[in-house]
């Protein structure tokens, strides 16, 4: 059975809300376990056991949130030490922009290196309906991926 690791960061609870969108589409896949848990309740021995990664997190001043930040720092070079490869997509909650955010997460996600399963998912704005099934949809889209094994 494959295994996806949703690890979210958030202040104002919007995260929160994408990310249990995102955990209630990959649930929908029976043949993937999904786990959901907060940056900072993440290290590196949750993502050994993971087959892929969700990562929901907001942009702050135009970079990616310090939660978020930290949990990459805290997991980078265990992860490159145990020579993890994993996919994974993001989803950014941005206030009017999102791309310093995406910037910098795929800079430091390649250098461990994961690989990008899907396009950065940013939502811009309060936290609507439609970004709720836009985050669900990636957190199915992305569980199917891993139980076909085409990630």
């Amino acid at each position: 059975m494959a295994s996806l690791l949703i690890s979210y960061h958030s202040q104002s609870g919007a995260c929160a809300q994408l990310a249990r969108a995102a955990c209630r589409g990959a649930r929908r896949e029976a043949e993937t376990e999904v786990s959901l848990l907060r940056a900072w309740d993440v290290g590196v021995g949750e993502l050994q056991a993971a087959d892929g990664l969700l990562l929901v997190a907001a942009e702050n001043s135009g970079y990616l949130s310090g939660g978020m930040k930290d949990f990459l720092d805290r997991v980078f070079y265990p992860a490159i030490d145990r020579s993890l490869v994993l996919p994974y997509a993001l989803v950014i909650s941005a206030g009017n922009d999102g791309r310093g955010a995406v910037r910098q997460a795929t800079r430091i996600l390649s250098g461990i290196p994961f690989s990008p399963a899907a396009e950065p998912l940013i939502l811009r704005g309060e936290v609507q309906l439609a970004h709720m099934q836009a985050a669900e949809d990636l957190g199915q889209a992305m569980a199917a991926g891993l139980a076909m094994g085409i990630y």
